[in-house]
């Protein structure tokens, strides 16, 4: 593996600190940010560090010149502004700052789930059944198990055990939980009981798929515990957390790698991510289904796009130099005009 020589700009890392978390929750955000920042630095790269504490974004990115830095964006929300990942796209090119990761329109994008499951089927992407429900008096459904979950949502935010449903009655009595928790449509899906696997890809002209991460739900008889939930990715105490194992690269036949290689490139470009991103997939019946898309992948130490690019040879500072330089190009564009 070759890197190329790392670029002289220097690196603002941006990331996010809401006053209203823990002690706890904020020197972990802290911690993982150091170690990403840290890890750049021994790949060359000149890192500076940016926490956001405050709706006022703007205010905190004044002091710096959009054509003196680059940005290392992993800031997923504005304090007190809700699904403000957007915003924080929608800001920084605002002020002309260049950065990693996905444009505003490809993250509003993920967020519309129905939306992007229309864009699949256009593009002839398996995608498990679906509807929209209003209300948990509408009908039209027959497909059991089912999993309903918010439709505007990410990061498996109302998806627990309770989201797989076996009939009618338990139907309808999840869609009103979604509805009256969340203030939007529940989306219902055909529930894949398959195999899952998080595909991280990436690059922008040349998409290059990272060895597929399986996660391993054979610790559960009970079908309801067989997704990966919000406490599965997030909660290291739950059960769903310590038993949800993972096998990096996934156990696939050469077809099969091919296949979800296909599938998950198509997803990428035709949801527009840019730089990296991670296309979440269930296997069943010989078919590959796209679940979720993530245009702003989890970038952690321990999540599936940092285990996925070690096995591909990159180390931790690799990995994200590799995303840094990415970018860089799109700032060596945006400057020619000036020059």
């Amino acid at each position: 593996m070759v890197l190329e020589s790392a670029p002289g700009i220097p690196i603002l890392l941006i990331y996010d600190i809401d006053p209203t978390w823990t002690s706890r929750e904020r020197e972990d955000a802290h911690r993982d940010c150091r170690r990403v920042g840290f890890a750049m630095r021994r790949h060359g790269h000149s890192v500076s560090f940016l926490p956001v504490c405050d709706p006022d974004l703007s205010a905190a990115l004044s002091e710096y010149d959009p054509q003196d830095v680059l940005v290392f964006n992993w800031c997923e929300s504005i304090p007190g502004i809700t699904r403000s990942e957007v915003t924080v796209a929608e800001t920084l090119e605002r002020l002309c700052f260049t950065y990693t990761g996905a444009s505003p329109e490809a993250l509003e994008l993920s967020y519309e789930k129905a939306r992007v499951k229309e864009i699949l089927e256009s593009h002839g992407v398996p995608t498990p059944r679906w509807k929209l429900f209003d209300s948990p008096r509408e009908g039209g459904w027959s497909c059991f198990p089912a999993i309903v979950k918010p439709a505007r949502e990410h990061c498996s935010h109302g998806v627990d055990p309770g989201a797989v449903v076996t009939g009618a009655s338990e139907l309808r009595d999840r869609v009103a939980y979604v509805v009256d928790t969340f203030q939007q449509p529940a989306l219902v899906e055909d529930f894949i009981d398959g195999r899952e696997f998080h595909v991280p890809l990436w690059g922008n002209e040349h998409v290059e798929l990272l060895p597929p991460v399986e996660m391993d739900f054979s610790a559960f008889d009970d079908i309801h515990n067989r997704l990966c939930s919000c406490d599965a990715k997030f909660v290291p105490q739950s059960e769903a957390y310590r038993r949800i194992k993972s096998f990096v690269p996934a156990r696939l036949t050469e077809k099969e790698m091919a296949e979800i290689e296909t599938t998950a490139k198509i997803t990428y470009e035709a949801i527009g991510c840019r730089d990296y991103g991670r296309i979440d997939i269930r296997l069943r019946d010989g078919v590959f289904y796209v679940l979720d898309v993530n245009p702003n992948a989890d970038i952690s130490s321990d999540a599936s796009l940092a285990l996925s690019a070690s096995k591909a040879g990159y180390s931790y500072g690799a990995m994200a130099s590799r995303i840094l330089r990415l970018a860089a190009r799109r700032h060596c564009q945006n400057l020619a005009p000036h020059q």
